[in-house]
């Protein structure tokens, strides 16, 4: 995913946004969270939700209390989830992997990173680049929590098929320690009709 708008990354989800956009909006948090929920922080932290989407996650995080850095490429979501999830706590940015370059220039560290349904939209070079990259902004002891769909590829987007066991192996080389891999069912109905799962992952920054 890079910064010039539709390309790589998010190709499709710019045009399909007016049908995406309610959907994602009614996303239950807790649900689809359910099994990293655990490793979730109760103390004020600072956030960074990378593929951000609408907004869901950030406002959820924004709600009880954290500082949210938001990032979303597609101008589509970023409006809407600006429009419907209005908050000084939460700060929307233009950036997307592998780059993070505005991400980068800020020098800040974060105590949870989120990259929920985004990492295998990165090619394997992509993948090879981007984790260095994600890995320096976790804070010591900090969480990063990543999602892998698996399944048939919608029309017109780009993704690719990324096991857990790569996407671990990457971490690790970055000094983090997994602490979550788990295979769940899609929690929307018309993807488990289709056959989509995900793959669950959580990793702790060993420093």
């Amino acid at each position: 995913m890079r910064r010039i708008h539709g390309a790589s990354g998010t190709q499709g989800y710019g045009e399909r946004a007016a049908a995406l956009i309610p959907r994602y909006e009614s996303i239950v948090f807790e649900e689809h969270h359910r099994p990293e929920m655990h490793l979730l922080p109760t103390v004020q932290s600072h956030i960074l939700d990378i593929g951000a989407g609408t907004g869901v996650d950030a406002a959820w995080f924004a709600a009880r209390g954290h500082s949210v850095v938001a990032v979303e490429p597609t101008r589509e979501f970023r409006a809407a989830a600006e429009e419907r999830h209005a908050s000084p706590s939460i700060e929307w940015l233009d950036d997307a992997l592998p780059e993070l370059e505005a991400v980068l220039a800020r020098g800040q560290v974060f105590d949870v990173i989120m990259l929920s349904g985004v990492w295998m939209h990165l090619d394997e070079q992509e993948r090879g680049s981007g984790m260095p990259r994600v890995a320096s902004l976790l804070a010591p002891g900090g969480v990063m929590v990543v999602s892998l769909r698996h399944g048939p590829v919608p029309e017109g987007r780009r993704m690719f098929q990324v096991s857990g066991e790569e996407t671990m192996e990457l971490a690790r080389k970055q000094g983090l320690r997994p602490v979550l891999n788990v295979q769940t069912e899609s929690i929307q109905a018309s993807n488990r009709v289709a056959g989509v799962t995900w793959t669950r992952l959580a990793f702790r920054h060993s420093a």
